[in-house]
C-alpha cells in the first residue's frame, strides 16, 4: 500500500530544512547502508546524530504526528529518527529492499521496519531523474513529489532511485514500526478509517456509522502491537 501525503511540511517548514542543510557536512550515504544496499548506493546524507540531524528531525516527527492521513495509514508505534540524503548530479541508489531492523547510530533505540517514508524536500522543477520508483505486485511506480510532500510503502518492496540528471535531489528518508505489523492488515483498516471519515461528512448521526467505528476499533484491538 502506496499513500501520497501532501503537504506534511509547509513552505516555511522546507525552507528552514534547507536552510539548515546548508550549513551541515555531508557524508558518504553508504554509513547507513546495509551490506546489500552498499553495493548499489551513491548519494549524500547528513552525519546521524550532528545537531542539524537532531533539529530537523525533531520538527519532522512533531509534524508526522499532527498530520491525521499519517497517522490513519501507517499506525506509528515507533518513528526511527528522520535521516536527510542528498543526490547531486549522477548520483543514484540502485534496486535493493530496506533492512527489516534498524539500529540509531547510538544503540538507543531498534526498530522494526514496516513502513519505509521519503519525505521530499526539493520540488520537481528543481532537479531532473532522481525518482523514487517501487515495485509491488502491481507494477513498478514512479514517484517525484513537491517539496513537502511524502510517500509512504510497505519497506519490504523493492525500490531505487534513478539517477540524478540535473540539480540537486535533497529528501528525508525514515522507516516506522507500526501497530500493525502485516500489510494486509494495515491497508484494510486504512481503507475502513477513510470510510469512516467520510460518511462522517455526509451521515454523522447515522446509526451505521456507530457500527463500523466498532468493528474498526475491535480490529485494532486484535491485531495492534503495543
Amino acid at each position: 500500500m502506496m499513500v501520497h501525503i501532501p503537504h506534511v511540511l509547509d513552505e516555511e517548514e522546507v525552507t528552514r530544512c534547507l536552510a539548515v542543510m546548508r550549513e551541515g557536512s555531508w557524508i558518504d550515504g553508504r554509513v547507513t547502508a546495509g551490506h546489500q544496499s552498499q553495493k548499489v548506493k551513491n548519494n549524500l546524507q547528513l552525519p546521524e546524530g550532528s545537531a542539524e540531524h537532531r533539529e530537523l528531525g525533531k520538527l519532522i516527527v512533531q509534524a508526522l504526528l499532527r498530520n491525521p492521513l499519517f497517522v490513519s495509514a501507517v499506525l506509528p508505534h515507533t518513528i526511527f529518527p528522520p535521516l536527510f540524503n542528498r543526490y547531486d548530479e549522477g548520483m543514484g541508489f540502485g534496486t535493493h529492499v530496506d533492512s527489516a531492523v534498524r539500529l540509531t547510530a547510538e544503540g538507543g533505540l531498534r526498530i522494526r521496519t514496516d513502513v519505509s517514508a521519503t519525505l521530499f524536500l526539493t520540488g520537481p522543477e528543481d532537479y531532473d531523474g532522481g525518482e523514487l520508483t517501487v515495485e509491488d505486485t502491481y507494477g513498478s511506480h514512479a514517484v517525484k513529489l513537491p517539496a513537502g510532500d511524502l510517500i509512504v510503502y510497505p519497506a519490504d518492496s523493492l525500490h531505487y532511485v534513478s539517477p540524478v540528471t540535473r540539480g540537486s535531489r535533497i529528501a528525508s528518508f525514515f522507516w516506522i514500526q507500526s501497530l500493525i505489523r502485516e500489510t494486509a492488515r494495515r491497508s484494510l483498516l486504512f481503507n475502513m478509517d477513510t470510510a469512516i471519515i467520510s460518511l462522517t461528512g455526509v451521515a454523522k448521526n447515522h446509526p451505521a456509522l456507530v457500527s463500523l467505528q466498532s468493528a474498526y476499533h475491535n480490529l485494532l484491538r486484535q491485531w495492534a502491537e503495543v
